[in-house]
């Protein structure tokens, strides 16, 4: 009798318990799934669907376009302003939420990714281990938004000054890691020549 009483007593414990977890599981998986799919969200502005960007954590991130190449140069008004031989031409683009932690991590990634080949022909080897160049050149058109209309919108590109600011922590951490860096200038107009080889192009995003 005691021990009948004993588990009538536990049973609402139990299905609270049972719920909690339950519950638990169902917040988490609508969190991944806001992380991975939930980009772009409708919602109503006078009757009209209106479309805006969702930012979660990780989905608006520093972007680098990077190419390999066997040489590069960026010219201003006809006049070469940075220009490396053997290594990676990086296209960087900095939008709002974007941080330091966002720079080094990239920064890293860069630094370390295995895109050139070994003696036996498989990508082994980053450009650190060959004593590769890098020319890096901000750009902000990676944030354009093409979804709607027919001419690109820049609002997901953060404003200069933030943008500035975070591209020259991103090219001196490369410096840091002892690579040699090359770059444009921040918001010129600018003419960029390379000879892209393999062909070789990587996109990396941060917070991935």
């Amino acid at each position: 009798m005691q021990e009948t009483e004993m588990k009538r007593l536990s049973l609402p414990e139990d299905c609270a318990s049972r719920f909690f977890l339950t519950y638990r599981k169902v917040y988490e998986f609508l969190l991944i799934f806001l992380y991975t799919s939930m980009r772009n969200v409708s919602i109503a502005v006078r009757g009209r669907l209106q479309p805006f960007t969702l930012v979660i954590g990780g989905l608006k991130t520093v972007k680098v376009v990077v190419q390999r190449s066997k040489q590069a140069k960026v010219l201003i008004q006809g006049e070469a302003v940075g220009a490396i031989d053997s290594g990676l031409v990086l296209l960087v683009g900095i939008t709002h939420d974007d941080s330091e932690a966002d720079v080094r991590w990239m920064a890293d990634k860069v630094a370390n990714l295995r895109i050139f080949e070994d003696e036996s022909g498989k990508m082994n080897h980053s450009v650190s281990d060959i004593k590769g160049e890098l020319l890096s050149i901000s750009q902000f058109t990676l944030y354009g938004d093409c979804r709607k209309g027919r001419r690109p919108n820049f609002m997901g590109a953060a404003k200069p000054e933030q943008a500035e600011k975070l591209y020259d922590s991103f090219n001196e951490t490369l410096r840091a890691l002892g690579l040699t860096v090359e770059t444009g200038r921040f918001g010129a107009m600018m003419d960029v020549e390379l000879v892209n080889s393999g062909p070789v192009t990587i996109i990396l995003e941060s917070g991935m």
